[in-house]
């Protein structure tokens, strides 16, 4: 990527008026205070003013971007040198003729132009308009590009979300088409159920859940039951217990994130296991953590090598950009039996 040329007018027109009439504003009655002369303070700020804001606007849009982004330090501040005194010869022959011959009244004595500290004090001050307005611009245009790259950020996340979702659906469904074809070599009768159990997951995903950040944990489980079905119809001998132990209505949770962690139970569990058993705990902890814990049996064999698959993966992932650190994603291996327990903040709300 190439490093940025440009400075965009990215603040709104208004706010260049409001910010040049407060400054005038400001000036006018320092001055008109200061000399007890407010026509005088009109004039001298009218002139003073129409030369701060184009050398501002130059200086801003176009010395900057030239020279300061591109490291030429030198030539902008030749260029910077150049601009002031174009702006001094204009500021005191102007103000020569039309206002005061006393070109710098507030020195308590008269001065004539050209003078060494007159020229001093014209530049300073016009070092001080450029201070101010760059700092104000700089700082207004910084606070813009924050939240313009915060939301960038918040976009590849929400994107990359999609994404995973999206990857764990074919994943799932490759699956289930497998355990499908598996029992249409067998010319089994359970194929039709197969079928339709498979339609109701498809629906719940293609349609249920699109565009869905939280739908109803009640849901979640409702599609989990389906998949345990059509897994019961593959697997010979398998028994599964679903506990919840408190009141879930209300609880919403980010859709086919479960389902990956059942999956999980009967890839593994199902391994040269003649009896596969799983539960299902969910419960509501403290009425702030929703705990959901997977057990199942195993047949611990080394000979056996699974490829490794991409649900656990992209649950993770998920978790981190839905939950940031905020949840517990917990493994472990007790008497045989392959334990995962997921606790994450209740959400209530979309």
């Amino acid at each position: 990527m190439n490093p940025i040329k440009k400075i965009k007018f990215d603040i709104k027109l208004q706010h260049h008026i409001w910010f040049w009439g407060v400054f005038f504003l400001v000036n006018f009655l320092r001055w008109g205070a200061y000399f007890n002369d407010y026509m005088y303070s009109l004039k001298s700020n009218l002139l003073e003013f129409s030369l701060h804001i184009p050398l501002v606007y130059f200086n801003t849009f176009v010395l900057i971007p030239r020279y300061i982004m591109a490291s030429k330090y030198y030539k902008y501040t030749l260029a910077l040198l150049l601009c002031l005194a174009i702006v001094y010869f204009l500021r005191t022959e102007l103000t020569y003729y039309f206002i005061t011959q006393n070109v710098f009244p507030e020195a308590n004595r008269e001065y004539s132009p050209f003078e060494i500290n007159h020229i001093v004090a014209v530049v300073i001050g016009e070092i001080y308009v450029l201070a101010i307005a760059s700092s104000a611009f700089f700082t207004l245009t910084w606070l813009k590009e924050r939240e313009r790259n915060l939301v960038m950020r918040n976009n590849q996340s929400k994107m990359k979300l999609k994404y995973l979702k999206n990857q764990i659906q074919p994943h799932f469904f490759f699956n289930t088409l497998n355990n499908l074809y598996a029992l249409s070599l067998e010319s089994s009768d359970r194929v039709p159920d197969v079928i339709i159990k498979l339609s109701k997951l498809m629906e719940y995903v293609l349609y249920d859940v699109k565009g869905t950040k939280f739908v109803p944990l009640m849901k979640e489980i409702e599609y989990i039951q389906n998949y345990i079905e059509i897994e019961k119809l593959r697997f010979e001998n398998v028994e599964v217990a679903i506990n919840l132990e408190s009141n879930i209505e209300d609880i919403k949770v980010p859709p086919l994130l479960l389902i990956s962690l059942i999956e999980n139970a009967f890839k593994h569990g199902g391994i040269n296991n003649k009896k596969l058993k799983i539960k299902i705990n969910c419960k509501v902890i403290d009425d702030a953590i929703l705990q959901f814990e997977i057990l199942n049996n195993f047949v611990l064999s080394p000979t056996i090598k699974s490829k490794k698959g991409i649900g656990l993966t992209n649950t993770k992932k998920r978790l981190k950009l839905i939950f940031q650190s905020n949840f517990k994603l917990e493994q472990k291996v007790k008497f045989n039996y392959y334990i995962i327990r997921l606790q994450i903040p209740i959400e209530n709300e979309d």
